[in-house]
């Protein structure tokens, strides 16, 4: 598996490998560019798709140069792509916080509310369930069970083994790709690692 573009605020840099070769580019004065493009298919007609890209070089030799897709860009509008780079700026300027207006915050209390409805194993049946305990109160038991409430129950227990595959694949996913980052990255991601830039070594060496 491809390792993950990382955004480190802590240094402000954005990191990308490729072929085992590192890219970076500091996140003050970044080049990015969002377009629009269509695409024609015999099946599928006309499709509108966007594309984010952010310029990186790599790192030692500044005039290799690669251009980077934060993302799929298909199914995507341009707004969206738009948006999603605002909320990319939010993050590296304001930090991960925000309260229920939007606004940054110091404390993640609202972050984590809006976690706690994750595809944990199971997650979909108990709250399907609870929604019919909810209903059967408050119509004392009465016309409360319709077929759609039982289908979605009878789909959260089915698509539960499912859901548990993936949270494993993507916990597992998350501890590789982090081991395997070179050392001088590792170490910038640590918390009381050191705070210099990539770009800022570049510049000391002759």
């Amino acid at each position: 598996m491809p390792l993950p573009i990382v955004f480190n605020r802590r240094t402000r840099e954005l990191y990308f490998e490729q072929d085992g070769q590192l890219y970076h580019s500091p996140w003050d004065g970044i080049a990015a560019a969002a377009y629009s493009f269509d695409t024609v298919g015999p099946y599928t007609g006309g499709m509108r798709h966007a594309a984010l890209e952010v310029l990186l070089h790599r790192y030692g030799h500044p005039d290799e140069q690669v251009l980077i897709n934060l993302g799929s860009p298909l199914g995507k509008s341009l707004e969206m792509q738009l948006g999603f780079w605002e909320y990319l700026r939010a993050y590296m300027d304001n930090g991960p916080w925000f309260d229920e207006q939007g606004n940054p915050s110091e404390s993640p209390d609202f972050n984590q509310s809006l976690l706690a409805v994750r595809k944990r194993r199971g997650h979909w049946a108990r709250l399907q369930w609870r929604d019919i305990k909810d209903q059967y109160k408050a119509s004392n038991g009465r016309n409360f069970l319709s077929g759609s409430d039982l289908i979605l129950l009878l789909g959260g227990m089915f698509l539960a083994p499912y859901n548990a595959t993936q949270n494993l694949t993507y916990a597992i996913a998350k501890r590789r790709s982090r081991n395997h980052w070179p050392v001088l990255i590792r170490e910038r991601l640590d918390l009381n690692g050191p705070a210099s830039r990539l770009v800022d070594l570049e510049q000391q060496q002759p």
